[in-house]
């Protein structure tokens, strides 16, 4: 029997090995991706209200901030929504507000992500994680977690990352985010 590289254990692939091996993969898959939990299910708003194959996940081994979830769970089958960076542009590319206004920017950032959402067929109710980048982070982040109340359910934050970063692509903006979203398929 072929030796495999450089594992020392010899190749012995039948078909009865083969059909016994996708059969308990099989398994796995389906038990994984079919199985919700009844903390899954505890957790967050009622369960006609919620996307069912999250879990956002609070540990009591971790400090509880209302503001983020430490972890969201997503379980499978479903979509992957990835959204590119959005900062407070208006339709035309314009910056929004007055210069330096951090909440008409963010909030613009939260619309433009509400318009790729519902283009995606999703909601707010769908997303697992937000990054935030910042020009000045300590002024405006506190701002910041007023605004996502608007769009959030407080029992289902997302994971979130706050960064402060010297740069944005366009002049005038002073705040991005970025998110991603999963939907049941």
């Amino acid at each position: 029997m072929p030796k495999l590289a450089d594992s020392g254990l010899t190749q012995s692939t039948t078909t009865d090995d083969v059909s016994r091996r996708h059969l308990v993969t099989g398994a796995a898959v389906v038990a994984a991706l079919g199985a919700t939990t009844p903390e899954a299910l505890a957790q967050g708003a009622p369960a006609a209200a919620r996307a069912a194959n999250l879990r956002f996940i609070k540990p009591a081994t971790s400090f509880n901030n209302p503001g983020f979830t430490h972890a969201v769970e997503a379980m499978g089958p479903g979509r992957l929504i990835y959204i590119a960076g959005q900062q407070g542009l208006d339709i035309n590319g314009k910056v929004v507000g007055a210069p330096g206004d951090f909440m008409a920017q963010a909030e613009q950032a939260f619309l433009n992500i509400k318009g790729i959402l519902a283009a995606s067929g999703a909601d707010f109710e769908h997303v697992v994680k937000l990054q935030h980048y910042f020009i000045d982070l300590k002024a405006n982040f506190k701002s910041l977690r007023e605004l996502r109340l608007k769009y959030f359910d407080a029992a289902r934050m997302p994971a979130s990352t706050m960064i402060q970063v010297g740069a944005l692509t366009n002049d005038g903006v002073i705040y991005e985010v970025d998110a991603v979203a999963v939907v049941p398929s």
